[in-house]
């Protein structure tokens, strides 16, 4: 209960915004100031700041994307949404070794229903199944950052309308080819499990999960390799 209080003063009456589009500045210098180019998060550092993070918050409490805001804009806003609850959930619990080992009222931060977007409440994984996976672009899957060592890496900035696509390209490239999440040779391919996880999203009509790789990796992945998928560190990124 005294974790649920903390989330409650995002929420107070009389808090609003006025602008139509959040400003997404005031996440990015939180993030560049307490995540390293490399995306571990110093936690510590940033829980002295999560003040700045609630200001954030109520920006996204207060505005949605609407029917005027394109693709990308609304990509952003999603991915800089899920990013900033998850580190916010962590926060509030912190310090912990694993997200494994956070819950709320007995649900685990993906299915607490404490992420409050244009004033409606949503769990973690509908802002990623419902709104994020169905916008049909797989690359989102290496720009949302679960708080573990085995998931891409959280950017050390906001995205923006003008940076998500080239930036999610450049993420879903180095994930790919960084050899402590893939081993990939272009007989056999050892990768992460959110490529069994989230299968469908990487194997569409006439493409294959070797021909998504094959989009991004610097070794050309032979067509019939054979496909093992590693174990998941939940360890803290930090």
């Amino acid at each position: 209960m005294k974790s649920l209080m903390l989330f409650a003063a995002l929420f107070i009456a009389g808090i609003s915004w006025s602008s139509d589009r959040p400003d997404h500045s005031i996440f990015d210098r939180l993030l560049n100031e307490y995540v390293s180019s490399t995306g571990k998060v110093d936690y510590g550092g940033m829980k002295r700041k999560v003040d700045t993070l609630d200001k954030y918050l109520v920006q996204l409490l207060n505005i949605a994307p609407a029917s005027d805001w394109t693709k990308n804009e609304c990509k952003a806003y999603y991915i800089n949404a899920y990013n900033a609850y998850t580190l916010k959930f962590v926060l509030v619990k912190y310090p912990v070794k694993s997200v494994k080992d956070i819950s709320f009222s007995g649900k685990d931060i993906w299915n607490t229903r404490l992420v409050k977007l244009g004033g409606k409440a949503y769990t973690l994984q509908q802002v990623e199944n419902d709104l994020l996976r169905r916008m049909g672009d797989a690359r989102i899957h290496f720009a949302i950052n679960c708080a573990s060592y085995s998931c891409p890496r959280l950017w050390n900035h906001a995205y923006t309308t003008d940076n998500v696509s080239s930036r999610m390209t450049k993420l879903t490239k180095e994930y790919i080819n960084n050899e402590k999440h893939n081993i990939i040779t272009a007989k056999k391919v050892k990768v992460s499990k959110l490529f069994e996880w989230y299968a469908e999203d990487f194997v569409k009509t006439g493409q294959t999960l070797i021909d998504f790789l094959n989009k991004y990796s610097d070794v050309q992945i032979n067509a019939n390799a054979k496909i093992e998928y590693l174990p998941y560190n939940w360890s803290l990124n930090e």
